[in-house]
């Protein structure tokens, strides 16, 4: 590098320092290695040292999310998942992380007020939970199922990446605390296995958690089994943590592990005693009438009542909760 450049590079560089403080720079070592390099050919490296020199990121205190009213987030990519499901990653701005507390669910609708409404009129609004975790940067990430009378699911699954979705929330569902419980029931069906995730991924996260999570996971057929990557990962990953069991309505003939309905027999085996008190919750989330076989039928957006095969097997209502 010539003296020429050398001399304009480091005038620039100087300037560029006195940027920040509004007194002139004082010849403290920092400022005076950076100096030093500037008459040299390491310019560009303190030219980057100065310009990266700015601290720790600060802390994001507020959510991009609105609880009060739908924002519209481009569609980033979509990951097809199965023969009907898929990952819809939407973007979050300036890098942002969604801040979801867990557990909680966002509602969704069109972003055009004429493509997705009911027989009156009415915008259709349905609820999704998050697979992505709540210090992600940048990104939003539902997990869909396409059902063949499912409006809500039909357009989002119709969606091209560029294109928005409204989104509101977080609405927090169950305030999750680290080592809680010490024992954590799971019992899901389909994709009503995206709030268990959320829990789940969060708490084994935490290198301060002890608690051991066990998962019933009931699918029709083994390609319906969803996040069976990610669980089986986890699995390997927290060996003392997370136990799985995977049961199939409809298996095929390789199938080695459960088979059937959820049944009283299954649970007992598998999931802790209702006499561990205080000391287990059961989390139970999937297609309605699941649910109501399980642990009884919610009352509209209440818990409703304790029934099915955990009442059966002791369990109190204070043991159980349903998505």
């Amino acid at each position: 590098m010539s003296l020429f450049r050398s001399t304009i590079a480091a005038r620039a560089l100087a300037s560029n320092a006195r940027r920040y403080s509004t007194a002139p720079p004082k010849a403290s070592p920092k400022y005076a290695t950076y100096l030093s390099l500037a008459g040299t050919a390491g310019v560009g490296v303190a030219a980057y040292l100065l310009m990266t020199d700015s601290g720790p990121k600060p802390k994001q205190l507020k959510s991009p999310l609105d609880p009060e009213k739908f924002i519209d987030f481009k569609l980033k990519k979509v990951e097809h998942y199965n023969h009907n499901t898929a990952k819809f990653i939407f973007e979050l701005p300036n890098g942002e992380a969604s801040l979801l507390p867990v557990a909680s669910c966002l509602v969704v609708k069109s972003s055009d007020p004429e493509a997705l409404q009911d027989a009156k009129g009415k915008p259709i609004v349905r609820p999704y939970t998050p697979i992505s975790a709540s210090d992600k940067e940048g990104e939003l990430v539902l997990l869909i199922k396409k059902y063949d009378d499912g409006n809500a699911s039909k357009h989002i699954h119709s969606l091209k990446p560029g294109e928005t979705l409204g989104i509101k929330g977080p609405f927090p569902k169950f305030d999750y605390k680290i080592n809680q419980f010490e024992e954590v029931g799971l019992i899901g069906g389909g994709s009503g296995i995206t709030p268990l995730y959320q829990i789940v991924t969060h708490a084994l996260a935490d290198k301060a958690n002890k608690t051991k999570f066990k998962l019933l996971f009931s699918n029709v057929t083994e390609a319906d089994i969803l996040l069976r990557e990610e669980f089986d990962a986890l699995k390997k990953q927290y060996p003392n943590n997370l136990e799985v069991v995977y049961v199939l309505d409809k298996p095929g003939e390789n199938w080695k592990e459960a088979t059937g309905y959820l049944t009283a027999e299954i649970v007992k085996k598998h999931l802790g005693s209702a006499d561990l008190k205080e000391k287990i919750k059961i989390f139970v989330c999937g297609p309605p009438g699941q649910i109501a076989a399980v642990a009884g039928k919610k009352a509209g957006g209440k818990q409703g009542e304790l029934g099915g095969v955990l009442k059966e097997l002791g369990y109190t209502e204070d043991q159980v909760y349903k998505f």
